[in-house]
């Protein structure tokens, strides 16, 4: 199908059609292009789309939503149908030229997304429909706020991210899929999605600098007389267990230590019953492709590494992932998650620490609630009513969780922070 692209803002081109196997959708086709003309098309593999092209379109330093990350997600093994994704990226081209593109994955589950969509998914299924599979644009394992619709930073960016928002309508309906959903999109591009699209919200946890704090005594005499002290304790403890950390950057770790990393990472999933979705060759990967923005925070006991944690960053932020142990100590998992992060991101003038999802402990240690951003397409009308009058509620309930947690800051008031 092809409009014109004057008429109607944009063209649907290479979607597939209704009763499709969405997981086995054509890949992208060699069609004749007219420069009136935009056209999408689907890709299998990221492999399939220029390594520059999504870079400059992605117009950011979030390591996330790189191509060398997300391909390395799928040429590791981190993405495969037995975890139940499937990729199915989306470009967006005019004539030859790509001037917009998604992350986008098929999902036969609802794992590895942390925007919590099971009671949807129970009350679909128990009403006799299908959920699975549905469209997921986001990063995956990655609660990570970042860019999705990726259009570049020229001035016709807010238009390309209509004619985004409105093709992923388009592909779901097309596809017979029950649903679309884009996660911790930025703020700036909630406003490519009309009143169709659900809005959702909630809060993470997250640390700033103010920019006057030099070293992590300022971030210590910012906070209150009690919190202050319990820090200086946790990390006491660390240190009287005799304990010594270091944070490595991840191009100067060598084979056995990316080995250590990973089985404290597959330890610790197991210990907690969940599925290790990570491998040895995605860690690899991480230090060759981020040699200087991919980091892990090692414990060591008598030169024996304990325990590690795992970051990323950009130019201003740290992204905290996932963390391992091999013992439990006192502290240590506060010491190499967060105040080994913190004391990084004030050694290296980054402005933000995003530590991951969920966790009320860290609101003590600083990291103040930070709204986050989701917009759900639900293709049946009915049950898409019944799912906004239900986030109607949630909305109400999560603006009376921020004031209470805003209520608990740990900082002193003299900070400015409170």
């Amino acid at each position: 199908m092809h409009r014109n692209r004057r008429a109607t803002g944009w063209i649907g081109a290479d979607i597939p059609q209704p009763g499709q196997n969405p997981c086995r959708m054509p890949g992208p086709r060699n069609a004749a292009y007219n420069a009136t003309m935009l056209s999408l098309h689907t890709h299998e593999t990221i492999a399939e789309i220029a390594q520059d092209d999504w870079d400059a379109l992605a117009a950011s330093d979030n390591p996330f939503v790189s191509h060398a990350f997300l391909a390395g997600l799928e040429a590791t093994g981190c993405i495969r149908a037995a975890f139940g994704w499937r990729a199915r990226h989306l470009t967006l081209r005019d004539g030859a030229r790509m001037i917009g593109a998604v992350p986008l994955y098929v999902k036969t589950n609802s794992h590895g997304e942390y925007v919590f969509d099971w009671a949807w998914a129970d009350a679909w299924e128990r009403a006799g429909g299908n959920y699975y599979p549905k469209f997921l644009c986001a990063v995956p394992y990655s609660p990570v706020t970042g860019p999705r619709l990726l259009v570049g930073a020229g001035p016709d960016a807010p238009d390309h991210r209509r004619h985004l928002a409105m093709a992923l309508r388009e592909l779901t309906d097309r596809t017979g899929l029950s649903s679309l959903h884009v996660d911790f999109l930025r703020e700036e591009e909630t406003h490519a999605f009309d009143s169709v699209w659900l809005e959702r919200s909630d809060w993470q946890f997250q640390w700033n600098n103010p920019g006057e704090w030099r070293d992590f005594q300022d971030y210590l005499d910012a906070l209150t007389h009690k919190r202050r002290s319990a820090i200086r304790r946790e990390r006491q403890q660390v240190a009287g267990a005799g304990i010594e950390c270091e944070f490595r950057n991840g191009g100067s770790l060598g084979d056995p230590e990316w080995r250590t990393f990973h089985h404290l990472y597959t330890h610790t999933f197991d210990e907690k019953g969940n599925t290790p979705t990570l491998t040895l060759d995605f860690f690899r990967h991480l230090g060759a492709a981020f040699p200087a923005h991919s980091h892990v925070a090692f414990a060591r006991q008598e030169r024996e590494i304990i325990a590690g944690a795992l970051f990323l960053s950009s130019s201003t932020t740290l992204y905290g992932r996932y963390w391992g142990a091999f013992e439990q100590v006192p502290g240590l998992h506060f010491e190499l998650c967060y105040y080994q992060g913190i004391d990084h991101c004030l050694r290296h003038g980054l402005q933000r620490f995003e530590p991951g999802a969920q966790g009320l402990h860290k609101l003590a240690r600083g990291f103040m609630p930070t709204r986050t951003h989701s917009r759900h397409y639900i293709a049946d009308a009915g049950f898409r009513a019944a799912i906004r009058a239900a986030l109607e509620r949630e909305a109400v309930l999560l603006e009376t969780r921020g004031r209470e947690l805003f209520a608990h800051s740990p900082f002193a008031e003299r900070s400015g922070t409170a």
